[in-house]
């Protein structure tokens, strides 16, 4: 019985094995998980005298899993997901929107929509603890997929297993040009007019940029060689005011954008506008996912003032 006992291995040596086998290296390990390195070294070295297998093949250059190793990481990744949901479980069934919500968001939602999300969780739910972090959508995907994020706002569809969308509006895009442009402050403008326009985009990495992309390939138009490209929108614009080209934004970003130069002018597509939707996204199953869809549908709620389409 005692020697069953001392072989138990603890929550925090599985989760100093797990970080090593993810990072294969100590240092970084340590870190991502806010241990120390001689802390983290000995969980591990504890881990593998509770199991009675060598884990890890420990050289002076890396460090690589055993064959041991390697299949029980998969173990211990699965154990500590199962523990994170238990807790978050609990949580949600002590109290509903109390605790910690880490929310992920694209950078061309963000400041558009953060101003309406957070009002709302003031005014709504002021006992839940929001964190924000601006990524873009791969990165926000790996984090919801790995646990760092609970909740994501972004452009769908997704297309991703074990994600559930909760849709909240759609949104047109606009056509922003330069003053001197022939189709600025035009409405009514052909989809078919991007053909031959000089389109600025974001760089690679940003959602907005494929879907600029997509609209132009529907557009008839083959993809073209992209000599300047920004890392947001603000500086896309300003490219734009500059006289290098010409644009796509969505709707709710063209307030905030084009107010900051008087050099740029406005053109609306023909119906049917190309357009984003915006939604939610959470893990399926989540033990708060009624928390959520409640979430989603009181966001619906709180941008019908916006230039969208709620669903």
């Amino acid at each position: 019985m005692a020697s069953s006992k001392r072989r138990q291995p603890s929550l925090a040596q599985l989760r100093a094995f797990a970080a090593v086998a993810e990072h294969l290296h100590f240092r970084d390990a340590a870190a991502a998980i806010g241990m120390s390195q001689p802390a983290l070294s000995g969980a591990v070295s504890a881990l593998e005298e509770a199991l009675g297998v060598t884990l890890l093949e420990r050289t002076t250059r890396k460090v690589l899993l055993s064959p041991a190793g390697e299949r029980l990481a998969v173990r211990a990744k699965a154990v500590l997901d199962e523990v994170g949901a238990l807790l978050e479980e609990a949580e949600a069934v002590r109290a509903p929107f109390t605790g910690t919500l880490r929310l992920g968001v694209i950078p061309t939602v963000a400041p558009y929509l953060l101003p309406a999300v957070l009002r709302l969780v003031h005014e709504k739910y002021p006992d839940l603890d929001l964190q924000v972090h601006e990524e873009q959508t791969s990165s926000l995907l790996d984090g919801l997929a790995a646990g760092r994020l609970d909740l994501l706002l972004l452009a769908v569809p997704l297309g991703v297993p074990g994600v559930t969308e909760l849709p909240l509006f759609d949104e047109d895009f606009v056509l922003v040009t330069p003053l001197d442009h022939w189709l600025g402050g035009r409405e009514g403008i052909p989809r078919e007019a991007l053909r031959e326009l000089r389109l600025l985009l974001l760089d690679e990495g940003h959602c907005l940029r494929d879907q600029a992309l997509d609209i132009c390939r529907e557009a008839g138009r083959a993809d073209a060689p992209v000599t300047t490209t920004a890392a947001g929108l603000s500086t896309l614009v300003q490219l734009v005011a500059g006289g290098l080209g010409v644009t796509l934004l969505p709707r709710t970003a063209l307030a905030v954008e084009t107010s900051r130069s008087s050099q740029l002018l406005t053109g609306f597509f023909e119906d049917p506008a190309p357009t984003r939707r915006i939604a939610l996204a959470m893990r399926t199953g989540a033990a708060r996912g009624a928390e959520y869809e409640e979430l989603a549908g009181a966001l619906r709620e709180a941008v019908h003032s916006l230039p969208v389409r709620v669903l």
